[in-house]
């Protein structure tokens, strides 16, 4: 560990991140590795939790771009399967910015949907200069809402992990009571009311915090079309595998993936071809905190079904990583298939929302 002067250690983010996997406290880091830079609030800007039950407000969010993602590399651009493409630190005077745990966008990749675990929706715009993003454009937040059309919360449902859509609905996974909520979000947008909608018994039964953490429902034109497949972060069948289902579609059931190196999941996309992308992430006292994308053949899958794959992608502290929780694709207008990541915060100073973009090489 380099040092500022005899009494005061230089303590880097990585020094921090893996006192946090370690499981040391807050209290336990010193101030000066709390420390944030300072960000203006804008007099227009609204605290968080300050708009109406139904109304979005417009909030600023700022964007400072990443030089690269291997940190002790600058010219190190391939990963595995993946070219890094760029990548920005996001920050926002909104109180309520952060926790982000899934992000959805256009087929163009430029309009997202993303909602953080304190079950609030946000929408906007990546722009970009050329292939590269450069900022935010018309983000806009506001509460998740029930079907009584109050914020979700003042039932306190909140972990809001994992998000879905197709043709303009939305399918949200409520992480901790164990439930998805079904949004019409292309008629009625960040004024949606979530509807329950109707799941398997044992999706209850999952761990309290680890549960469904990524929704994919699977487009027409594929074997398990109309399906709506939900993985849980960590809730394990009898032989350790990670428990998925097949919610709706012909062939509704209980499925698995299997658990490799201690890792959970954390989100999933599908590719044009079918196969399933996983997002995966660990925390450990032995080998430190590390995120990786595998790549899993779906022709198997059926309830009773234990599917499986190669990791393609496999990044560590050394890298421009925090907690990565969401994971999506678009092809952009080059044809190049574009993945793109975010991070949640936890709202915590230590950590940071990244958001990640890649070209996949091997389609």
């Amino acid at each position: 560990m380099g040092k500022l002067s005899d009494r005061h250690p230089v303590i880097t983010r990585r020094d921090v991140l893996e006192g946090v996997a370690a499981g040391l406290s807050l209290a336990a880091i010193p101030a000066m590795a709390r420390a944030q830079p300072v960000t203006t609030t804008s007099p227009k800007q609204r605290p968080a939790g300050d708009y109406a039950a139904d109304a979005p407000i417009s909030i600023e969010v700022n964007a400072r771009p990443l030089a690269s993602f291997d940190t002790r590399d600058r010219s190190h651009v391939r990963f595995g399967a993946l070219e890094f493409r760029s990548g920005l630190i996001l920050t926002s005077p909104f109180r309520g910015f952060g926790g982000l745990s899934a992000l959805r966008l256009d087929k163009a990749g430029e309009r997202f949907v993303a909602i953080s675990d304190k079950a609030t929706w946000f929408t906007g715009r990546i722009v970009y200069d050329g292939r590269q993003m450069a900022r935010l454009a018309e983000v806009e937040a506001a509460p998740m809402l029930g079907a009584d059309g109050r914020p979700i919360t003042a039932r306190g449902w909140y972990d809001s992990e994992s998000l879905a859509l197709d043709n303009g609905i939305g399918y949200v996974g409520l992480e901790r009571v164990h439930q998805i909520l079904k949004f019409d979000f292309g008629r009625d947008g960040l004024r949606a009311k979530g509807e329950l909608l109707p799941t398997p018994a044992g999706l209850r039964k999952l761990p309290s915090n680890k549960g469904v953490e990524s929704l994919v429902l699977v487009p027409k034109g594929q074997p398990l079309a109309g399906t709506l497949i939900a993985i849980s972060e960590r809730g394990l069948d009898a032989d350790g595998h990670i428990i998925g289902f097949l919610i709706g579609g012909k062939t509704p059931g209980t499925f698995a993936v299997r658990r490799r190196d201690d890792f959970d999941i954390s989100d999933a996309t599908l590719l044009p071809s079918g196969e399933l992308l996983l997002l995966e992430r660990k925390f450990s006292l032995l080998n430190g905190v590390g995120i990786r994308v595998r790549r899993v053949d779906l022709t198997g899958l059926a309830p009773g079904a234990v599917i499986d794959g190669p990791s393609i992608f496999d990044a560590d502290l050394g890298h421009e990583i925090d907690n990565m929780e969401g994971l999506d694709l678009h092809r952009d207008a080059a044809g190049d298939l574009v993945l793109t990541m975010v991070s949640d915060d936890n709202f915590s100073m230590i950590q940071r929302t990244l958001l990640l973009q890649f070209t996949l090489l091997d389609e």
